[in-house]
């Protein structure tokens, strides 16, 4: 949840509005594409996921945000997901406890790499996110990551301000 309300902070710097911008989620459907979609519910944004077949989001996740009257799509077309979004969001083919996937799973998740043919499809606008660490090459590519839409150091810097506004918030309560 701090790493959503960091990405939240950075697409509000970016667009002025969190409400009706379209953020493309490619990859696996981790805890990010959970906390994603959890967080369009509550902020009102349309997400578009696309992960290869069996690497979903949590469909629960997904049927709560559907019934709170979010656009939640969820496919496996990372061309269609990222067709004139407003954001690209990527994070690690694989997370910590993953490692023996890693493997198996570079051999699926080729296509659903950002790169600059898959950026050429959003919005010219559009922004380039990842949490970080991130593994050039793989979920992302270099000139991606370094290009001029990418956003991740403005989001990595909005972690700690999120985080110490939460901190600042829950203190307060104990006043």
């Amino acid at each position: 949840p701090c790493q959503i309300l960091a990405d939240l902070m950075t697409v509000h710097e970016r667009f002025g509005r969190i409400h009706d911008v379209t953020v493309a989620y490619v990859g696996d459907g981790n805890n990010v594409s959970r906390s994603l979609v959890e967080a369009a519910a509550l902020a009102g944004f349309r997400l578009r996921v696309a992960t290869p077949a069996g690497y979903e989001p949590n469909p629960t996740a997904v049927a709560a945000a559907r019934a709170a009257d979010c656009t939640v799509e969820v496919g496996n077309d990372p061309s269609g997901a990222v067709r004139d979004a407003d954001v690209i969001y990527t994070d690690a083919w694989f997370s910590m406890g993953e490692e023996a996937e890693r493997e198996a799973r570079a051999a699926i998740f080729p296509p659903y790499r950002v790169d600059t043919e898959l950026l050429s499809q959003a919005a010219s606008h559009a922004i380039v996110m990842h949490c970080l660490p991130a593994h050039r090459g793989e979920e992302i590519a270099a000139d991606v990551i370094d290009g001029p839409n990418s956003v991740v150091f403005d989001q990595a810097e909005n972690r700690v301000h999120a985080q110490k506004a939460l901190l600042a918030e829950l203190l307060a309560g104990e006043a």
